[in-house]
């Protein structure tokens, strides 16, 4: 940045470069009238993220030309997107003092700071299904802490844990928008751990005295004071308390809105690290990463956006425990059986407006008039909420409706205060409803009618006096005056005062036309001070029982996920699971719950899944490729989610033995930016599962050892499915679906181990897939012929079949190639070559051994045979 001497700067840049030293790496948005203004670097980086014009100003005093650019103050949130989304923090810098007033310079201050995790109210940043999580974290030795808060909606949630790798398995689930760090952490390499679990996350790093303890404890407990500080959550306070402060640092403001601290115990949830979040397709597809074709995207049928980002987290958050599952359960029960009294919950919620989001604007003072009046229109309905909830009878249903306040004083005060069409402004009037405030309406009336009064005083007067040619007039000099013609001085009253002469009249005012010509000029300034005035005396009411809105919200979006379930179960033909601290997963006619709506063409074909801790702990899953090992086996893992998040499931019977993680390894895949192979990935993803996984673990291993040679990948997928079978190591409930059919022989040898297989149908060398899963092994996996219904050139396939002959029957040719490197085209050719070790002539000692009658030999006669050979063989 230019950095001439002061003295040499105008007033305004002088200021400018003042607030800028204050906010280094910010982009500074300087409020000049109408607009926002930057400057310097500021304007060239900023003139390039927002395609805008980069000009420049003169300043003759400095010597040279600043770079400037600017924006309208009316779009600033727009622009704002663009600037965060490019990864920049803004420094908004308001006019503090009105500019009517002001002497010099106006005054300025930085009023908000917004990064990608400090957004609020904003339609371009934010999006309505979506939490925008600001996280702190906080490594010790050996533990984790971390703090979650989304300052849009006022959710505020520590934890911790006592590995990096369940660090970053949160890290992954809650998909924070930016991460605060302390300073000197940037080359860590637990850091980059995290990073590379989700990469482009935004990094804040903040000092270190900012995650003191101490601090932490006093700060928690002032913002929360109903939290209890322990010294067990010392890693997890020392994360939210410098979260706490890079808030009050940025938001310059109360955090009125902040009022609930969530302590997330370890082993409350199911957990899902990143392969399995990806995948299963859970929030994202693997195709593009879109919400399209997940399971959050089949199952999202909720009317509210508090709703749609609880669904998100249930979703990411399952549960472990079974009370509470079968809570969720038993109310997703009652409302799919009284489906007339679920509509009416429907129709209640849907004029609802994000509560959440509305409570937060509220809190930070960052509302409008607007959105007083969506909170008002929202809370209108919770009557018939309450209404339509009360007939249930479930006991978390029954929770619900008594945790439902009404807020019908708040609701009362916005219908009585508010006007029901306010602008988007608040500084220019038209906010209050008539009938609120008299003096608004004593200056409304002035403002809208000052032409009225005046014509009343013009008639009034000339009654009074008599004088029916007296005319009230206005001029710039004078103001309002009353003017008499000098025919008519002798009937001007002794309150007149002479103002000027005139040839033919005289001008006079009086106390009261002073008066009213003093409301009328000033009452429109006067009326929008007011209307602002008493605006921010109602929101400020209202953010006193900030936290009752925020309790009513999360009835609401509870409500809503409750009935988004129950309408999946009545029109998808779900069933309700039953869920237990046992090992048994026992699943009839199953369907994966986005296949069979993403693929309406093609009926889906249901199959059952039976695991546990015994018997039926490792299955063996083969058959071609093509033929839906994939799909069953994620379907599997799906419906244990779903089950544990309180969701009715897609079959016609489930019980679930709860499941404390979910493991998978699926697909082949690289990692070109970690500088990791295909193969590289998928040991490491194996790897992951052989370390962490429990006996309450499920696992679902699509392929392993499939990126390397053969005999490698077969014994190292052998060695892994040993290795989890084993109850000393794993000894988890596992799915594992291949192509090596070698494996299939340990069912014969290893108790716990069955063989499942796809089955197909053949037909004239073609396959028909029948998608359902039968017991027993396969020896084939119809390579050749799905490549032939891929479209490969026929002459590909006809060579393939007879490489593929030639393997099966191990044959070589004369000088000890396996035949598949002999072509047709080489059938004349001289057959030379190296003789290889295993092709010679058979030894002497072969011979007599195939030439001996083994079945007459006595044991004395097999004996003196065996010495004999054996002193051949030291011959």
């Amino acid at each position: 940045m230019a950095t001439k001497a002061t003295k040499k700067l105008t007033p305004m840049i002088r200021q400018y470069l003042d607030i800028k030293s204050q906010y280094p790496g910010h982009i500074l948005l300087f409020r000049m009238g109408d607009f926002y203004e930057m400057f310097f670097e500021d304007a060239e980086i900023a003139a390039k993220i927002l395609d805008i014009a980069l000009t420049s100003r003169s300043h003759k005093s400095a010597g040279e030309r600043i770079p400037l650019c600017g924006i309208p103050y009316h779009a600033l949130s727009s622009y704002l997107a663009k600037l965060v989304r490019a990864g920049r923090k803004v420094a908004i810098c308001d006019q503090i003092e009105d500019p009517r007033q002001a002497k010099g310079i106006v005054k300025r201050a930085v009023t908000r700071v917004v990064t990608p995790g400090l957004v609020i109210g904003s339609d371009d940043l934010l999006d309505e299904k979506d939490n925008n999580y600001l996280m702190g974290v906080y490594l010790a030795d050996d533990e984790y802490g971390f703090c979650l808060c989304d300052l849009s909606t006022g959710e505020f949630r520590i934890g911790q844990h006592e590995s990096l790798e369940d660090l970053a398995d949160e890290w992954v689930r809650a998909e924070p928008a930016e991460i605060i760090l302390p300073e000197g952490l940037q080359d860590d390499p637990r850091v980059a751990q995290l990073q590379q679990a989700l990469p482009g996350r935004f990094l804040t790093f903040q000092s270190p005295d900012t995650f003191d303890l101490d601090d932490a404890r006093a700060r928690l407990t002032e913002q929360f004071p109903r939290f209890e500080p322990n010294d067990e959550l010392a890693p997890a306070m020392c994360a939210a308390g410098a979260t706490l402060i890079y808030l009050q640092m940025t938001q310059k403001r109360e955090l009125a809105h902040l009022r609930e601290i969530i302590v997330d115990r370890s082993g409350a949830f199911l957990v899902l690290d990143e392969a399995a979040k990806r995948n299963l397709e859970l929030t994202a597809n693997l195709r593009d990463g879109g919400r399209r074709d997940s399971l959050l995207a089949v199952l999202d049928e909720t009317r509210t956006a508090m709703g749609a980002r609880l669904l998100k987290r249930w979703i990411t958050y399952p549960l472990v425990q079974p009370e509470p599952i079968r809570g969720r359960l038993d109310a997703v029960a009652e409302l799919v059986q009284r489906r007339a009294d679920r509509e009416a919950l429907g129709e209640a919620m849907e004029t609802i407006h994000d509560l959440e989001r509305l409570a937060g604007k509220i809190g930070l003072a960052s509302c409008n008039a607007r959105d007083l009046v969506s909170l008002r229109v929202s809370l209108a309905r919770l009557p018939d909420l309450q209404a339509a909830l009360a007939v249930f009878e479930s006991p978390l249903l029954r929770e619900l409706v008594e945790s439902l306040d009404l807020l019908e004083d708040i609701r009362g005060l916005l219908d009585n205060a508010i006007d029901d069409e306010p602008p988007i402004t608040v500084r220019e009037g038209s906010l209050i409803k008539s009938g609120y405030d008299e003096q608004v309406d004593e200056l409304r009336h002035i403002a809208r009618s000052g032409r009225g009064i005046i014509a009343e005083i013009e008639q009034r007067e000339r009654q009074r006096t008599g004088v029916t040619s007296l005319k009230v007039r206005y001029n710039n000099v004078f103001g309002y005056y009353i003017e008499v013609s000098k025919a008519n001085l002798h009937l001007v009253p002794e309150d007149y005062t002479r103002k000027q002469t005139l040839v033919n009249a005289e001008r006079f005012i009086t106390p009261e036309l002073k008066e009213i010509e003093e409301k009328i000029l000033t009452a429109q300034d006067k009326l929008s001070e007011l209307e602002y005035d008493l605006f921010t005396q109602v929101r400020q009411i209202v953010a006193d029982q900030v936290e009752r809105i925020q309790t009513s919200a999360r009835v609401v979006a509870q409500v809503d996920v409750l009935a988004c379930f129950a309408l999946l179960a009545e029109t998808r033909g779900y069933c309700k699971p039953t869920v237990g601290p046992d090992d048994t997963l026992d699943i009839k006619d199953g369907r994966h719950p986005v296949v069979e709506v993403a693929f309406k063409e093609e009926r889906f074909v249901p199959n059952d899944a039976f695991l546990d801790i015994g018997d039926n702990r490792l299955l063996l899953i083969t058959g071609p490729n093509m033929a839906g090992k994939s799909t069953y086996i994620r379907q599997v893992a799906l419906i244990v989610v779903m089950a544990q998040m309180g969701s009715f499931v897609p079959a016609s019977s489930c019980h679930v033995g709860v499941v404390d993680r979910v493991f998978t390894r699926v697909g082949a895949s690289d990692n070109l930016a970690r500088g990791q192979s295909t193969f590289m990935v998928e040991m490491t993803e194996t790897a992951d599962i052989l370390r962490n996984a429990s006996r309450r673990s499920l696992i679902v291993l699509d392929e392993v050892g499939r990126g390397t040679s053969t005999f490698d990948g077969l014994s190292i997928a052998w060695a892994v499915a040993e290795f989890i079978r084993d109850e000393q190591h794993v000894g988890a409930r596992t799915m594992f679906a291949t192509h090596y059919h070698e494996l299939t022989d340990m069912a014969r040898t290893l108790p716990g181990v069955r063989n499942f297989n796809i089955s197909v149908k053949e037909w004239n060398d073609d396959i028909l897939f029948l998608r359902k899963i039968v017991p027993g092994a396969t020896s084939r996996s119809y390579g050749i012929q799905v490549a032939r219904l891929a479209g490969l050139p026929p002459q590909v396939i006809d060579r393939a079949k007879e490489v593929l002959a030639n393997l099966e029957a191990v044959e070589y040719d004369e000088v000890g190639h396996a035949r598949i490197a002999k072509r047709q085209s080489e059938e004349g050719k001289p057959k030379t070559g190296q003789l290889q070790l295993f092709a010679g002539a058979p030894s002497p000692v072969e011979e007599e051994i195939r030439a001996m009658d083994l079945d007459g030999l006595t044991p004395l006669e097999a004996l003196r045979a065996l010495v004999r050979l054996q002193e051949k063989c030291k011959k």
